[in-house]
């Protein structure tokens, strides 16, 4: 079980979280119209796949690394 403080600092960050959310919102919808177009959208589409498969590679290297005792401590440099 959780101590009642972590549940005081979910409910913070949650809070904090819904207030920014709020001023882009607001923040947003201030500017008036504003248009992406095709190569933006592609632009925007291609660097979001470009990371996810940047992350995920990287932490099945993480993986792979762990399992095959790549992280443990070396022994011939103690």
């Amino acid at each position: 079980m959780r101590s009642p403080l972590s549940w005081v600092a979910v409910a913070i960050a949650g809070a904090v979280v819904l207030v920014i959310g709020f001023l882009v919102a607001a923040a947003w919808t201030g500017i008036g119209d504003s248009e992406i177009s095709v190569a933006g959208w592609l632009a925007m589409g291609f660097g979001a796949v470009v990371t996810l498969a940047l992350g995920i590679g990287l932490m099945a290297l993480v993986f792979i690394s762990s399992r095959r005792g790549y992280d443990e401590r070396g022994h011939g440099n103690e």
